[in-house]
């Protein structure tokens, strides 16, 4: 029994002295791989600003040249990877690697559905025009200015400075409303009048007022007026006027501006905006007493 734990001892110090000289031999082939993995990190920081650099003077949008030099680095990195691989003499472990990358694609393919779709989603988004930076969208019920699209999500800045990142997944499967695509944005107001008001002085008045206060309207034809019902206690209209902005805020203040010189033009001219009311028809009959 002394003699076996002598010769298990006596063979593990072996193979421990052959480790540490393989260590010794490879010492400078390990230093030299570290040099080359940190050569290969700034080299594909380096080639991912040359490839934005050389895009910039094309007409592909900020994304779609964000995703390529963001692609072109991670080749390098890989290109890097197979050459230390060399430098260390692992060749023969880089052949089992990719022999077991079928299957192990095949499982992680599986296992990431959802980010692959977003991923791919991402692509197809960056390479179409609907959607670039800085458009004012409104997709999956959010609304806000496009400040950043990579290969995961949609980031979207709402009116009250909330970021929403959105997957690109939903955002290339649903309906996008996109206000960026023109250069003027429509208002539309609804407010009403009492019963007793002369509607064609309501009309001219709404309209003179809203071009006296918007320059991007320039005559009351452009105003568009409009009486939409007979409601319990007024009658109600509807304006519309454009604005030369694409931003839904943009939108929100001319709207506010407009309500303000609105009310303020029919406390002049003395036309009332009426509320709900209830009016009690007591019979003659009945009589009120006070006690």
């Amino acid at each position: 029994m002394e003699l076996k734990l002598e010769d298990a001892w006596r063979k593990m110090i072996e193979r421990l002295e052959s480790w540490v000289d393989n260590l010794v031999v490879n010492l400078p082939n390990l230093f030299i791989a570290i040099v080359v993995f940190i050569i290969v990190l700034f080299l594909s920081k380096y080639v991912s600003r040359l490839v934005l650099k050389l895009l910039g003077k094309s007409s592909l949008q900020n994304s779609m040249k964000n995703i390529i030099a963001k692609l072109v680095s991670v080749l390098v990195i890989c290109g890097g990877l197979f050459l230390i691989l060399g430098i260390l003499d692992l060749s023969k472990t880089l052949n089992t690697v990719l022999a077991g990358a079928g299957v192990a694609g095949l499982a992680v393919g599986l296992a990431l559905q959802g980010a692959l779709s977003n991923t791919y989603s991402g692509i197809v988004l960056s390479y179409i025009k609907q959607i670039q930076f800085g458009d004012w969208i409104e997709s999956n019920d959010y609304e806000g200015e496009v400040v950043d699209l990579d290969l995961r999500a949609v980031t979207i800045k709402q009116p009250d400075n909330n970021l929403v990142y959105i997957p690109n997944k939903l955002v290339l499967e649903n309906p996008i409303k996109n206000y960026s695509t023109t250069a003027q944005s429509r208002v539309i107001l609804d407010c009403g009048v009492a019963y007793d008001s002369d509607l064609t002085f309501v009309k001219d008045l709404v309209r003179k007022t809203i071009v006296s206060s918007f320059d991007a309207v320039k005559k009351k034809d452009e105003v568009i007026f409009l009486y939409t019902a007979f409601a319990d206690s007024s009658i109600n209209f509807e304006t519309r006027f454009w604005i030369e902005s694409t931003s839904a805020l943009e939108v929100a203040k001319a709207k506010t501006e407009a309500m303000i010189a609105i009310k303020k033009a029919f406390d002049q001219q003395g036309v009332n905006i009426p509320f709900p009311i209830r009016t009690l028809d007591i019979p003659k009959s009945i009589s009120i007493t006070n006690q």
